[in-house]
């Protein structure tokens, strides 16, 4: 299962080792939301993830999105900025 953590605005994602799987999705200006991430395949390779234009509609896509790549790539939780800086 993954987890949600919602960041205050101005708030940032905390920083990440090399070795860790993480996933964001942040708010931008014009009402759309960016996922952005890296996971890794069974096999260990690491994969980066760079969310579609299609789900970056709403938040809601934007996290379904973002669930079913983490889900697949091992990423235990999402950080979500829901408001833009």
């Amino acid at each position: 299962m993954v987890e949600y953590i919602y960041l205050k605005p101005g708030e940032q994602m905390p920083e990440m080792a090399d070795e860790d799987a993480w996933l964001v999705v942040e708010a931008s200006d014009d009402d759309r939301f960016f996922g952005s991430g890296y996971g890794f395949k069974a096999s260990g390779e690491g994969v980066f993830y760079a969310s579609l234009p299609k789900s970056d509609l709403s938040l809601e896509s934007a996290l379904d999105a973002a669930k079913q790549w983490a889900a697949k790539y091992q990423v235990p939780r999402i950080w979500v900025q829901a408001t833009p800086d």
